[in-house]
């Protein structure tokens, strides 16, 4: 089963939030991609539902938005090329996001693990933002590359603060404020302290909505009833839509803010 992209890859671009799915998916289950379960085939249906009419080749993205692929399913393969034959480098968490850095085939290229990968289509949807300034959007994209990355507390940071680089410091392993830092200084030459409680203190204090490129402060259970900057134990970057950059417990990825953790929000920072 394979459906026309093009007037869905069109369509997406013509809205400040369109999803454009390539196929309906199955949810749940283990590690899939190409219409593959692990150990057993995939039922997919064969063809999309009310597909639209396919729209003229010559309707150009908007060059105000940046796409994203939004996963469809859980546990599905993100690989080192694009087809079953290729290493899987980890597997995909339904409704998170992974940069779109162009189409092979049937497979999207992203960005993982600091990596080139690929995403079979099927599994995916488009989602839409508004783009920011350059310095955000180069933060932002310096981001993406390090989805899948596994979280470490207390990981090496890449600077001491002031911009002297530290030894020991890895790209495969971040907490928190340690990613924030690091893709800030890499991204547009920001100097980010160490830690949350740092961090927090620099930048202009947001009194109005949130951009994107803001920097997202957090309380947490160990940490609420603690006052001042002694209560922050969380960072993440706010991208807009509600959605947010950032590693906590697991991995490095983009996904919601969910209405718990809205509740251990204490403000936001902004540098741009």
């Amino acid at each position: 089963m394979k459906r026309n992209c093009k007037w869905l890859c069109a369509l997406a671009f013509l809205s400040a939030m369109t999803f454009a799915g390539c196929a309906t998916v199955p949810t749940g289950g283990d590690a899939t991609d190409g219409g593959i379960t692990e150990g057993e085939e995939a039922v997919l249906p064969d063809a999309p539902l009310n597909p639209p009419e396919e729209l003229p080749d010559n309707v150009q993205p908007q060059i105000n938005h940046v796409t994203y692929i939004k996963m469809a399913s859980d546990g599905v393969n993100i690989r080192s090329g694009a087809g079953t034959g290729y290493t899987s480098l980890g597997y995909a968490e339904k409704n998170t996001l992974y940069s779109l850095e162009g189409t092979v085939g049937n497979w999207y290229k992203t960005k993982y693990k600091g990596m080139e990968a690929y995403i079979y289509k099927d599994y995916c949807l488009l989602v839409e933002f508004e783009k920011a300034d350059d310095e955000v959007e180069q933060v932002i994209d310096y981001g993406t590359r390090f989805m899948g990355v596994k979280y470490v507390y207390g990981a090496t940071r890449y600077h001491n603060g002031n911009g002297v680089l530290l030894s020991g410091f890895t790209e495969s392993a971040f907490d928190c404020s340690s990613l924030m830092q690091y893709i800030f200084k890499k991204g547009a030459n920001v100097n980010l302290q160490v830690t949350t409680r740092t961090q927090v203190v620099q930048g202009k204090t947001v009194t109005g909505s949130l951009r994107r490129g803001d920097l997202m402060f957090f309380t947490n259970e160990t940490r609420k009833n603690k006052t001042g900057v002694e209560r922050i134990g969380h960072v993440a970057l706010y991208l807009g839509n509600n959605y947010i950059l950032h590693t906590a417990s697991d991995y490095a990825k983009i996904e919601q803010i969910s209405s718990a953790r809205w509740g251990y929000y204490i403000q936001s920072q902004r540098f741009f």
